[in-house]
Order: C-alpha cells, then structure tokens, then sequence
C-alpha cells in the first residue's frame, strides 16, 4: 500500500525518467491512487509515463471520474489501445460510468471479438450476474486428453484472468463439466478429460442477483463461477475479485440505505452537489414524516404544560425506542444480505427478537421510571409508572416492527435497506408520543389535575 510518506517522495521526483521508472515498479493499484490524487493537469503526465501493459492495469484501478478524464486528455490512440487492451467486464463498467457519446466512438474502434464481448455483458440488466461476469475463460473439450488439455492452456490461454479452473463444453457451448488447474496437473498426460474432470459443477445464471452469486462463491469456497445462460451454454465466469467488489458494493449500498442516502452509493471524496442531492431528499421527506410526530404532540400541549416534566422524559423515550429499532434493523438486514436467514425464518427471528425485547423493555422501563422520580416534583411522580410502561411498549413495537417490515419488504421483492433508521424512528416516534400523552391525559382526568 501507498504509504502516505510514499506518495510525498514520489511527489519530490522533479526528474520524469525517474519517475517513470518508480511509478512502473509500483503495483498498478498503488499508481492508480497517486495519480487519482494529482492535480487535473499532472494526471495525464503521469499516465503517459507508463508502460504501455501496466498503463492499462492502472487504468481500470482509477475512479470513472478519473478515467473520464483521461480519456479527454489523452490522444485517441493511446485510449484505443488501453480500452482495447482492457478486460471485458472492466471495459463494460467504464463504459457504465462514461457518457454515452464517448462510449459510442469508443465501442466503434473496438476490434469485433472485443466489441462483441462487451456488448454480451452490456447486454444482461445492472446488478445480476451476466453484467459482472469475464468472457476470458479456459474452456476444453471432453475429447482431449490431460496432457493436450494442458498444451492449449500453454499456448492459447496465456492472457485469460484465471485458469484455476477450464470448463468443458460441447460444441454448442454447453457446460458438461469442470477440472480445476490442480486435478490436471497432478493426473496422467494420457487420461482423457472426461474421465478426470468433475460433473458436479456449482453454476450460475445469467439473470441471477449478484449478491447471490457471492453467496454461492462464499458458501463452496470456489475462485471462480461460471455463468450459463437459459439452455445451459457458457457466457462467462465471475472471477474472487469481482465477489469482493460485489460485496463491498452490497454492504455500502444497504449502510448508506440504513442511514437514508439515496442510491446507497454515495462516494466518500463525493462533490459536495452530489452529496446534497443523495441526502437532501430524505432530509426534506424525513422533515414531512416527523410532521406526523409532531401533530401527535400538538393536542397535548395542555398536558405538557400543567405537567412540565413530560418535556425532559419525552426525548429519552424517542431516542431509547428508535435506537433499538435500528439495532434490531441493521441485524436483520444484514442477515438478509449475506443469506445467513430467508422470509421463511420470519417466526422464528420475531419470538427470538421480542423474548430479547423482553429483557430490553423492563430494563429500559426501570431505567425511566426512575429518572422520572429523580427529575419530578413531588406531585407529579405519578408519571414514573406510565412513562416506564410506555417505554417498555414501544421497546416492543421496535423489535417486532424491526423484524416484520424488513421481510415484508424481501417478501415483496423490494430491498430490506429501504427500510430505514430515521424512518422507523419517526414512526415509532409518533406512536411512542401519542400512547404517553394519551395516558397522561387520562390520568389527569382521573386525578382531577
């Protein structure tokens, strides 16, 4: 890694051949992040000091932005032959992140196998398994025996992303079986590749989530997937470090969600336009829910004034109910995401989060209750007791509706993230505020107050 100490000796060279020679013994995610940290007009400079091999490794390192960029500052050959030279899954995510126009005369100076190659993962829908799939894989015939098997993986798959593992198709590209990189080298030269290989291949589907394809990749240990289509051809493998791009995608995405940034895809060095149109929405939304919080309250106003402690419990009974929503949310979605629980274990999540709640609620009760005591005149201790039972309540509500609404969304096929902190917090807000007013107010009138 860079260190920081790195970047400021690189940035001290004032001799560019010694430069180039530094920048090309780095590792190209290394140089990726130095040159996405210069200043507009020394990216280029220090691209175009690059090997022709390495300058395209850093390549598909750098931000979309940066790549963008380059595009514009570099010559029109020089950007050829590295979009070119690209891996296909790589080249299709640039193309993604590039204005329509520039990838229209990019894909146009593709050679036809790249063209066609790209416009195969283009083709399948974002966030599924055919958009992260490589079409350079190892694929044999069952007919070869281990040691010609071998010979064209020397000869002719030199360039591919991984050979750990070669997929035997038919003529038709249909998937038959799969022989990892091991199983042939340490099996006789004359024994043939059908009788070595293994029929039980773990595959994907084109249309298959993403986060699936990570879940099976995890859950058998493999390096690599292959991906067929309907009729079980072969169109692609998604390679380790693509699962590892997938579930960072993932985890960014449901966090971000939690928390209410729309898109879930917020950047972190994100300008600060691209910040306020991710979060100012759900600020602005989230102003219109708590609308509904706060006209639980207005009716009461009476009450708050003839019982002026209700304005310094009220908060702690908001913030302690909407934070065991969170908790309770942010565990269910994350089991969701990684697959450790489905919709069918709805029941069994629900009695264990409220016999957990249980605990939680006459804990959290007490603890209110005797503030309240600590904080009320004499004369109006009495809200101990329902301010205690309130907040036992709605400890309740949070851990049932932290179950419930995250697999009524996954049921319906939306994403659990949808449901929100500040969401669930201000529901249960407006719930909590009415239930304690409510009883206050009866107490009142029962007290004669």
């Amino acid at each position: 890694m860079l260190t920081l100490e790195g970047r400021a000796a690189l940035a001290d060279i004032a001799d560019l051949n010694r430069l180039k020679l530094e920048l090309n013994r780095l590792p190209a995610i290394d140089v990726g992040d130095y040159i996405a940290d210069l200043p507009p007009e020394q990216k280029a400079i220090a691209f175009r000091l690059l090997n022709k091999d390495h300058a395209t490794d850093v390549f598909e390192y750098l931000p979309p932005d940066v790549q963008e960029e380059l595009i514009g500052s570099l010559h029109d050959i020089q950007v050829c032959q590295i979009v070119e030279s690209m891996r296909p899954d790589d080249r299709a995510e640039l193309f993604d992140e590039l204005p329509a126009g520039i990838v229209k005369r990019l894909v146009k100076q593709l050679s036809p196998g790249e063209r066609q190659a790209t416009a195969t993962i283009l083709g399948y829908p974002e966030g599924t398994a055919g958009r992260v799939i490589t079409t350079e894989y190892v694929r044999l015939r069952q007919g070869l025996t281990v040691g010609e098997a071998l010979n064209k993986i020397r000869l002719s798959d030199r360039d591919k992303e991984t050979i750990y593992y070669a997929y035997v198709t038919d003529d038709n590209r249909k998937l038959l079986q799969v022989i990892s990189l091991r199983q042939l080298l340490f099996s006789l030269p004359d024994a043939l590749i059908r009788d070595v290989a293994s029929d039980r291949v773990i595959k994907a589907y084109t249309e298959m989530p993403q986060e699936e394809v990570a879940r099976l990749m995890k859950r058998y240990d493999l390096l690599a997937l292959p991906v067929v289509d309907r009729e079980d051809r072969l169109v692609g493998i998604v390679t380790i470090d693509d699962v590892v791009d997938i579930l960072e995608e993932e985890a960014t995405e449901d966090i971000q969600k939690l928390a209410g940034v729309s898109g879930g895809d917020e950047a972190v060095l994100a300008s600060p336009m691209v910040t306020i149109r991710k979060r100012l929405p759900w600020l602005l939304a989230n102003i219109a829910l708590y609308v509904g919080a706060a006209s639980a309250i207005a009716p009461f106003q009476k009450v708050i004034s003839v019982v002026p402690v209700l304005s310094v419990i009220m908060p702690i009974l908001a913030n302690s109910s909407g934070n065991v929503a969170f908790q309770v949310v942010s565990v269910t979605v994350r089991g969701l995401g990684i697959g450790e629980i489905t919709v069918k274990d709805t029941f069994s999540i629900l009695k264990k989060e409220i016999l957990a709640g249980l605990g939680t609620a006459v804990s959290l009760g007490v603890a209110l209750s005797l503030l309240s005591l600590i904080w009320a005149p004499a004369h109006e201790r009495w809200v101990a007791p329902v301010a205690g039972l309130v907040m036992a309540t709605n400890v309740l509500l949070a851990v049932s509706l932290g179950t419930l609404l995250p697999m009524g969304l996954k049921r319906l096929g939306l994403d659990p993230a949808l449901v929100s902190g500040p969401l669930l917090t201000t529901l249960l807000d407006a719930v909590g505020f009415m239930t304690f007013l409510s009883l206050i107010s009866v107490a009142l009138t029962m007290l004669r107050l």
